[in-house]
């Protein structure tokens, strides 16, 4: 799963000479919070979003309303836009772009091929992937599991589920956040009932279920 692969293609730009008071009405219209600010050839100059569009009530404090509206009118991307904007590359995967989102704490990572912006990969790219990984969409039990951090667990843990004649929807796993010696799995089934999950999966040594729920 690759940046390439989920990135909004060809997003939406705008110029630095554009006014503050358009970029707001731009965002709004096409319902976008961050726009990439290009140059010629589509080349990145910085990054606005409705955060950096913000202005401090203290910078408007002393003017009259005929003044602020001057202001605001003269005011343009350029003034206002993120210089030092960190970017994605095309193949790098999306839990780098994921973790470059959280480490930085920022919302978006525009993608760029030789200085050229070709894409936008945002926050919500990466919830609506997650998502699809955990198959929200398809009807299920999700079952939460609790094993020692060993290895093996994991295929114990499949190996109960196959021998019922079940397939996964979908797994994913972490280290347990208050434990480093757990591990705790998730995995989504279809077609089975709660009782049924929790009858095969009581039995598998060493793992105890945290949780089961239609989903």
């Amino acid at each position: 799963m690759l940046v390439k692969d989920y990135m909004t293609k060809h997003p939406l730009l705008v110029p630095p000479t554009m006014s503050i008071v358009e970029a707001q009405r731009f965002m709004g219209e096409n319902s976008v919070r961050h726009l990439p600010v290009t140059e010629k050839g589509k080349r990145l100059l910085g990054l606005v979003t409705r955060q950096t569009l913000l202005l401090q009530p203290a910078t408007l404090s002393s003017l009259n309303v005929w003044e602020i509206t001057r202001f605001l009118s003269n005011l343009t991307v350029g003034d206002v836009m993120v210089k030092n904007v960190i970017t994605a590359e095309k193949d790098s995967t999306i839990e780098e772009a994921a973790c470059i989102m959280v480490e930085n704490k920022i919302g978006c990572l525009p993608v760029l091929e030789d200085g050229v912006v070709i894409g936008i990969i945002t926050e919500i790219d990466l919830l609506a992937q997650l998502m699809e990984m955990m198959a929200t969409r398809v009807p299920g039990v999700r079952v939460t599991v609790r094993m020692p951090n060993h290895i093996g667990e994991l295929a114990k843990l499949v190996s109960a589920i196959s021998a019922q004649g079940w397939g996964i929807l979908a797994c994913g796993g972490v280290l347990s956040p208050k434990d480093p010696t757990k591990w705790v799995a998730v995995v989504k089934i279809r077609n089975v009932s709660k009782g049924e999950i929790v009858a095969a999966l009581e039995k598998v040594e060493g793992q105890v279920i945290l949780d089961v729920r239609e989903a």
